[in-house]
C-alpha cells in the first residue's frame, strides 16, 4: 500500500525520535547512508541491532523493548519476513510509535494486518531520508 506522502507530512513534522531497526554502520549500506542522514538532519536516532552496541557512536539496543525512551517512528531495514515480528514488537511498546516505516524495497501485507486498527501509520517501499528531504523536513 502506497500511502500518499503530502497527508503523511504533518505527521512527520512531529516527528522528533526515530528507532532505526536493522542499524549497521558499514560504508555504502543503505541503512549507513540514511541513518547518518537523519542525524544530520537533527533526529534523535535510537539505532536498533541485536549485536552490535555502538553504531554512529550512539548506544544501540538489541530491540524495541529495550529503548527507555518514546519513539516517534520505527525505521525498519529488515527483510520483509521480519517486519510481521517488528510489528509484534512495536504493539507492545509504551507510548506507541506514531509511524511504522518499512524502507524502500520492503512491504509487509502481514505487518501492515497486525498494525490495522492500532493507530500507527504504516508506509511501505519509501525511504525515510528521501520523503523527508523532499518536504523539506528536519529538526
Amino acid at each position: 500500500m502506497l500511502i500518499d506522502m503530502k497527508e503523511l507530512a504533518p505527521l512527520l513534522r512531529e516527528v522528533k525520535t526515530i528507532a532505526v531497526v536493522g542499524a549497521v554502520d558499514k560504508p555504502g549500506r543503505p541503512v549507513d547512508m540514511v541513518g547518518r542522514a537523519l542525524i544530520e538532519m537533527g533526529f534523535t536516532v535510537i539505532p536498533v541491532h541485536p549485536k552490535r552496541t555502538d553504531v554512529w557512536g550512539l548506544t544501540t539496543y538489541p530491540a524495541l523493548a529495550d529503548i527507555p525512551v518514546a519513539v516517534d517512528l520505527v525505521d525498519v531495514f529488515r527483510a520483509p519476513q521480519f517486519c510481521p515480528d517488528h510489528a509484534r514488537e512495536v504493539l507492545a511498546m509504551d507510548p506507541l510509535p506514531q509511524i511504522f516505516w518499512m524502507q524502500s524495497g520492503i512491504t509487509s501485507p502481514k505487518a501492515r494486518e497486525i498494525l490495522a486498527g492500532s493507530g500507527i501509520t504504516v508506509v511501505e517501499d519509501r525511504c525515510t531520508k528521501v520523503e523527508m528531504q523532499a518536504m523539506g523536513i528536519s529538526r
